[in-house]
């Protein structure tokens, strides 16, 4: 019965909850102003609101779930501690009951792993000639008899024998090699000497050679200094001559026909030329001012073209803005006459609309137009 309850309780809270979620949405569908120039903040603010609750919920749920980890990790870390405390103590009371009531000397098969059993047992062999030595026995090799201390000693005096003829070998050799290297000695020695001689013959030949280049190179500086001393005094007497050539040419003298060209009359040479004559700068300055002249000439025809074409541009505009304004005068008109006429249709349809009313008997009541938008969807 109370299953029954909680059911129907919860079936009754849903069924609030759509009506007043249909009634919220009627109140936002109809508000003309609201759905067609803004948005619902109050929606906004319950979907804003509704998110922080899910954020809050979702965050305390998370630091729940965080803080049965924690505990879920702290006791499995103690059980961890605990079992493995206790392994440890069931090895270590293992050890001590295999230590005191399992000692292999109490078993039944210690014999067979008895690490003395070998020094128990009898040796392989007594002697040489054990009957127990069988070749399938594999008890006697080369070099394992019982007389194995003689054979030692007899080898150790085959090895000094042999020791002895190597050192002989070896002081011989030593000999030989010495005498090799006294007679390489003396051979260099004698190499050495030569070269001796023929370097004091170089340094001789050397010294001569070098006497002659000095000899020589002393004689070109002599002729050197003659050559320039006469090519000095040739020099002197050019610039001389230089100097006398310019004081008396037309350079200095500042002759105008020595600047003419080849080229013709109108061109002169620019490192000759000294500058324009006083009937050159007076037709200059002529020809400058008939310049200005023509100049200021065409200033004033060209702001006469351009006060022209502003009055041509003034007397345009105008005459467009006359044009403009009897446009809009033509079109008032027209809207007046449109609004005149479909004045007219207007009334004509109402009175045809209410003859039709009057005539049909089947008239839909305020009852039929208010069933209309009373529900959202």
């Amino acid at each position: 019965m109370e299953v029954a309850m909680l059911k129907d309780l919860r079936q009754d809270a849903n069924l609030a909850k759509r009506r007043y979620m249909e009634l919220c949405r009627q109140g936002r569908v109809f508000d003309a102003r609201n759905r067609i120039i803004g948005g619902d903040t109050q929606a906004w603010d319950v979907q804003v609101r509704d998110q922080k609750i899910k954020e809050a919920t979702e965050k305390a749920r998370d630091e729940t779930f965080a803080a049965e980890m924690r505990h879920n990790d702290k006791v499995m870390c103690i059980l961890h501690d605990r079992e493995r405390r206790d392994r440890k103590q069931l090895c270590c009371a293992i050890n001590d009951f295999q230590q005191s009531f399992q000692k292999p000397e109490t078993r039944r098969e210690f014999d067979l792993s008895d690490p003395l059993a070998l020094k128990k047992d009898l040796p392989a062999r007594v002697s040489d000639c054990d009957m127990r030595n069988t070749i399938s026995g594999m008890q006697k090799f080369m070099g394992e008899d019982l007389n194995f201390l003689e054979r030692k000693r007899f080898q150790e005096e085959q090895n000094r024998e042999w020791s002895l003829q190597q050192h002989r070998e070896w002081e011989r050799a030593r000999a030989d090699h010495k005498l090799a290297e006294d007679h390489y000695l003396q051979t260099r020695l004698k190499f050495d000497e030569t070269a001796r001689d023929l370097q004091k013959l170089e340094g001789l030949t050397r010294k001569e050679v070098c006497a002659a280049t000095k000899e020589f190179n002393k004689n070109q500086i002599v002729e050197l200094a003659e050559r320039k001393r006469q090519e000095k005094q040739q020099e002197q007497e050019d610039n001389l001559a230089e100097i006398t050539n310019l004081l008396h040419g037309d350079l200095l003298s500042e002759n105008p026909q020595q600047a003419a060209s080849s080229f013709g009359p109108h061109r002169v040479v620019p490192d000759r030329w000294k500058g324009m004559s006083r009937e050159q700068l007076e037709e200059i300055h002529y020809v400058q001012k008939q310049q200005i002249q023509e100049k200021l000439r065409l200033q004033e025809e060209e702001r006469q073209r351009i006060m022209d074409w502003d009055r041509r541009r003034i007397q345009k505009a105008r005459a467009s803005l006359l044009h403009e304004r009897q446009q809009q005068r033509l079109q008032r008109e027209l809207r007046r006459a449109l609004d005149c006429s479909n004045l007219s249709l207007a009334r004509d349809q109402y009175l045809q609309k209410k003859r039709m009313d009057e005539a049909s008997s089947s008239q839909p009541t305020e009852d039929y137009f208010s069933q209309f938008n009373t529900r959202s969807r």
